[in-house]
């Protein structure tokens, strides 16, 4: 069984005003499939994680993640720094 993949994709979605049948079509997939991504339910492709990374123009890091994303209040006011 492989790991959980985390991801920021709803987020990133939802700041772009990006509809999930849209990112779909720009990378090759059902929508479904995006909100399986998101929702954690099917972790991506490599092929598919950069495909989403180079849609909206940030590294594949910036969305997928192998550990739980810090809340982003606390990226953003530096709290509970690690």
């Amino acid at each position: 069984m492989s790991e959980q993949v985390h991801n920021r994709l709803a987020m990133v979605r939802a700041e772009r005003k990006v509809s999930r049948q849209a990112l779909a079509e720009a990378v090759g997939v059902h929508y479904q499939t995006i909100g399986y991504i998101e929702r954690g339910q099917y972790n991506p492709s490599l092929d598919l994680a950069l495909k989403i990374g180079k849609f909206f123009g940030l590294p594949v890091e910036a969305v997928f993640s192998l550990e739980p994303f810090r809340p982003l209040t606390d990226e953003v006011y530096g709290r509970n720094a690690q």
